[in-house]
């Protein structure tokens, strides 16, 4: 873990430019707001510490029309402190949720582009697992606690300097003697808060620090047991199939021991933290009484008078006790803040990693020629092992290719040709201005209606209905046609041999010219995937064709070969 201004100035470097966001005017003003109605709660706390001097004064007094007076002031304060904590509540919140917008959309927009999201699944730099959970968690802590947190630090510096104000006032003078000297101390009461509060804030601090560490260890350990559960979710059928569940029973064991140890350690932290806070706040609610008591009972200040040193004297303990408090969520706050720091940390890495000048690099370029060309062409593994090398080949615009050999290297041509794969050498030249369509093993179909999954990534309407239900009888798939606008998880819900027919009836609707498929119909029967192969072959019949497949008869729907 970081140093904490390194920390600090990390995260406001990712997440401070929310206050200079295209609605930096609405969120200046709600920032100002709270500021604003903060004052207002610290004015109302002063008054009513001043209402409360009255009150016991008139007590004292034995006067009603003054208890009368100070029942009509506590109902119009009574009002103010509903209406600013409303308000401040609202405020906040906006705040919140605001903030949490705009850095998620910043995360996600850094993850989700250009096959960064699966890029950086290689690298090994910052901790960058379980992506999901820090950005759907993580930010949430961090920018939520960040403003509770900072708010109540600054509600609580105000508390200090207005209690330190009216402890001192209220304090006077007392005079220490020592038989041969008088020795006057003036705000004896601030001095001894500032002592208290102090020593209990350092003592504090330091019995909650494992807490931290405890912290981030459990969030992190319930990262990892949410996507465990989530990844057998998304491959049920394979593990009902091979009947795997008692595999999977005891890696769920496993990663939930993994919480139980960190719930433990973070109980065995948070345990001394309460020993101490407990004993603490049971302190705070004598202590005041008794050093105020003495100069009630000597007849120099009046009980209205103790009543309010007793609250001065409480808020500006508890204003210097915000470190103690705030322990718990800080440490959440910060084991939050680091996780998406760290996530940031792996994107920027995987970043220069990809722009640096690397001889070790395959490099992609646009040609104002429909061709793909491949000049030297090496791929290699992440641990530097070539897997194909002096790659020279050319496929001009409606060539048909089958990529023979290692059908592993093949599919890293194909991440290599899509950007996803730089790691070799060499350059590939790509047809600019033209859309290659990959089609991998199992198509992506987005939870939704079916109609959506088919059309994805394009929108429903760039398809007619006729023309979506014709291509579906087409592809051998016209039972479908009345699932359409159906929701469901489709991924799920459908077998692999029907969702690879999907991925035609996908590639018809977009009628791409460079089509690329891996293994793309490996759980048809061999007829089947001859008769998608036709289809395309008979649809599409000037698109260039690159294909990896086990068939030995696919080969006839194609010129040529590339071994690798």
């Amino acid at each position: 873990m970081q140093g904490s201004s390194g920390f600090f100035i990390q995260f406001m470097r990712l997440a401070g430019p929310y206050w200079h966001s295209e609605d930096k005017a609405a969120i200046r003003k709600a920032t100002l707001a709270l500021i604003v109605l903060t004052i207002v709660q610290i004015a109302i706390a002063v008054i009513i510490t001043e209402w409360s001097a009255a009150l016991f004064d008139a007590l004292e007094q034995h006067s009603m029309s003054g208890l009368l007076k100070q029942v009509g002031l506590l109902l119009l304060i009574f009002a103010a402190s509903m209406t600013a904590t409303a308000l401040h509540l609202n405020v906040k919140r906006y705040l919140q949720i605001g903030w949490r917008d705009w850095l998620t959309k910043r995360v996600t927009g850094r993850w989700m582009i250009k096959g960064r999201h699966y890029q950086v699944t290689h690298i090994q730099t910052a901790e960058h697992d379980n992506p999901d959970g820090r950005i759907a968690e993580d930010v949430r802590i961090a920018t939520e606690n960040a403003i509770g947190l900072l708010h109540s630090l600054f509600y609580n510096l105000l508390l200090l300097i207005s209690f330190t104000k009216i402890l001192w006032t209220l304090s006077g003078v007392v005079k220490l003697d020592l038989g041969f000297i008088e020795i006057p101390i003036y705000g004896h009461l601030v001095w001894i808060a500032l002592i208290y509060a102090a020593g209990a804030s350092v003592l504090g601090w330091w019995i909650g620090q494992p807490l931290i560490k405890a912290t981030d260890i459990k969030q992190t350990t319930e990262a990892n047991f949410r996507y465990g559960l989530v990844k057998a979710r998304e491959n049920s059928q394979a593990i009902a199939l091979i009947h795997g569940e008692a595999s999977e029973k005891k890696h769920f064991s496993t990663l939930f021991q993994d919480i139980v140890g960190a719930y433990n350690r973070q109980t065995h932290a948070w345990t001394y933290i309460l020993i101490f806070t407990s004993g603490y706040s049971v302190l705070s609610m004598a202590f005041p009484v008794l050093v105020s008591a003495p100069r009630y009972i000597w007849g120099t200040i009046t009980l209205g008078a103790l009543m309010q040193s007793v609250q001065a004297f409480r808020h500006m303990a508890s204003a210097l006790s915000w470190p103690v408090d705030n322990m718990a969520g800080v440490a959440q706050w910060r084991a939050s803040a680091d996780r998406v720091l760290s996530l940031v940390q792996a994107l920027d890495d995987l970043e220069d990693e990809i722009v640096r000048p690397d001889p070790h690099r395959i490099v992609l370029e646009k040609t104002d020629q429909p061709v793909l060309r491949f000049e030297n062409l090496c791929i290699s593994r992440l641990d530097g092992i070539v897997c194909a090398a002096n790659v020279n080949d050319e496929i001009k615009a409606g060539e048909r290719v089958l990529i023979a050999g290692n059908a592993f290297t093949g599919s890293k041509l194909f991440k290599a040709i899509a950007g996803l794969w730089p790691w070799g050498t060499g350059r590939i030249q790509l047809p600019d201005d033209e859309y290659l369509f990959f089609m991998p093993p199992r198509p992506y179909l987005p939870t939704g209606t079916l109609r959506e999954a088919i059309c994805y990534p394009s929108a429903c309407e760039d398809f007619s209905p006729s023309m979506l239900e014709d291509t579906l009888e087409l592809a051998g798939l016209k039972e479908l046609v009345e699932q359409l606008d159906q929701v469901d998880n489709w991924e799920k819900a459908l077998p692999r041999e029907q969702q690879q027919r999907l991925g035609v009836v996908r590639l018809l609707l977009q009628r791409p010219k460079w089509i690329f498929m891996e293994m793309a119909f490996d759980s048809l029967s061999s007829e089947d995937e001859v008769e998608m192969m036709k289809l395309i072959s008979q649809k599409l019949p000037d698109a260039a064709l690159l294909t990896i497949s086990h068939e030995p008869k696919a080969e006839m729907f194609h010129q040529r070969r590339i071994v690798l």
